[in-house]
């Protein structure tokens, strides 16, 4: 998205669909993406797509190419090509090298087992990450020194202000307030390898693209915090926020492989027609009183994030 043109109508929503190719889209995913494509949609806004395939190992290179067909069955069409994350390397590490300037990262050595072992009562973040206790603060002066010294390639954290209570209105969940030194503690913004950490990665994805919507799933509350502090860090406006409850599985955990299969793309190969799948995820979401054949531009007429349902849903048995 062109900033100069943003300009010319600031009043635009500009939101984005992100999926991961660490492998293939399911109804939990398709639940968020539909949310996400009529909440701009349905005002007219620009919607881009971006593809988040920096998950090293985990990354599926066939993924990418069944997540777009996936997203083409629905119907939840975006703006331009679709942009794939690892184009983006040497943009990410000049922002890393802007927070190294403003002296907002460190190098850290430390191993995870290191980490548990430096705290006498291990905690656990939000989103089950370790919280960091600081250990490496103040103790290399550069990359460089901790290379030489650790014998190991340093990680760069994120060294939180001296308030780290970050306090973001959100769509769904209203006030949110946490703690982001209790809740992880300063973060990795960029890896070991050179590559740059999720945190990082999206907020100059969003900040770049003059993202002003951000609609996803409410696993990621923890990280918005930590994003946010990565928005003022690098000079860019915060988009809304809208964290929409999660699909689970009927154990109560996330929808996952261990719920059975719930590819969209096994639900293509048998038949299901898209009309279908939208019903039901409208249905599943509080848009509709009970699933029906519909498309996601008629479901335009029927999205109202003030109906959404504010629990999750509890997948108990395959909808087909």
């Amino acid at each position: 998205m062109d900033p100069e043109a943003l300009d010319d109508a600031a009043s635009e929503v500009v939101g984005r669909l992100a999926p991961s190719p660490t492998g293939a889209l399911h109804l939990g995913n398709a639940r968020s993406f539909l949310l996400a494509w009529l909440s701009v949609r349905s005002r007219n806004g620009a919607l881009l797509c971006r593809i988040e395939d920096l998950d090293g190992p985990r990354i599926k290179p066939e993924s990418i190419q069944e997540a777009i067909d996936d997203l083409a069955w629905l119907g939840l069409d975006f703006d331009g090509e679709a942009q794939l994350q690892s184009a983006k390397l040497g943009r990410y590490a000049l922002a890393l090298e802007h927070l190294k300037s403003k002296g907002l990262v460190y190098p850290c050595t430390c191993t995870r087992s290191e980490i548990e072992r430096a705290q006498s009562a291990p905690q656990e973040s939000l989103d089950h990450g370790m919280v960091y206790p600081g250990t490496c603060w103040g103790r290399y002066e550069s990359g460089e020194q901790a290379r030489v010294e650790s014998g190991r390639e340093p990680a760069w954290r994120f060294r939180l202000p001296e308030d780290a209570v970050v306090v973001f209105q959100d769509g769904m969940h209203g006030r949110v307030e946490i703690d982001v030194a209790r809740d992880c503690g300063d973060f990795v913004v960029a890896k070991k390898d050179g590559q740059p950490a999720y945190q990082l990665a999206v907020v100059v994805d969003d900040g770049d693209s003059c993202i002003n919507e951000v609609l996803r799933g409410d696993d990621l509350l923890s990280s918005t915090s930590r994003q946010v502090l990565l928005y003022r860090a690098l000079g860019f406006p915060e988009p809304r926020w809208i964290h929409v409850p999660l699909v689970l599985g009927a154990d109560g955990r996330r929808l996952a492989k261990r719920h059975g299969d719930t590819r969209l793309s096994q639900y293509r190969r048998r038949g299901i027609r898209s009309a279908e799948m939208l019903g039901f995820l409208a249905h599943s979401a509080g848009l509709l009183d009970e699933p029906r054949d519909l498309s996601a531009e008629d479901l335009l007429d029927f999205y109202d994030l003030t109906q959404v349902h504010s629990r999750p849903f509890t997948l108990t048995t395959p909808p087909w």
